[in-house]
């Protein structure tokens, strides 16, 4: 991890009042923790431990969607090329503003870097969670208002 992914992190937890956060990438652990004096000045605790990686996860559902109607999320394209949106933050995927609104993206849907993809809501608050990358969106790996874990792929997209 750099300095600026870092930094992002540090932002993060600050604007949502986090108090602690264990990030695993790849073979890179990293856990920020705000102690109680810390958080009137906003400091955070960053304490990075390289682990070793595990093996490929392979998860698997026999879930149906919750409204019963079979959806197809994958285009068909090489795994390999996706890019991933991960979940930045343990809460619920909302994939639109409210219950009666549009979804923000669909499987096709071109996004860039500011394109707002879809909610999460960790401890009642409503945050937005941009792509920040850009190509077409691919496959949307979770249903709407399924708790997601940090980390969690939410969305993949083919590149530009």
């Amino acid at each position: 991890m750099d300095i600026k992914e870092i930094r992002r992190l540090v932002k993060l937890m600050i604007d949502n009042d986090l108090t602690e956060m264990n990030i695993v990438d790849g073979d890179q652990k990293i856990s920020l923790k705000k102690g109680p004096n810390d958080r009137e000045q906003g400091r955070v605790i960053v304490d990075p431990v390289i682990v070793p990686a595990a093996g490929p996860v392979v998860a698997t559902s026999s879930a149906a969607p919750a409204n019963g109607a079979e959806q197809k999320n994958v285009v068909d394209e090489p795994e390999s090329d996706l890019i991933e949106i991960t979940s930045p933050m343990v809460g619920t995927f909302y994939s639109s503003s409210s219950p009666d609104s549009d979804a923000y993206v669909s499987i096709g849907d071109t996004v860039g870097d500011e394109t707002v993809v879809c909610i999460v809501e960790a401890m009642k608050v409503m945050n937005e969670i941009k792509a920040e990358c850009s190509g077409r969106i691919a496959e949307i790996c979770v249903r709407n208002a399924q708790p997601v874990e940090f980390g969690q792929v939410l969305f993949r997209l083919t590149s530009d």
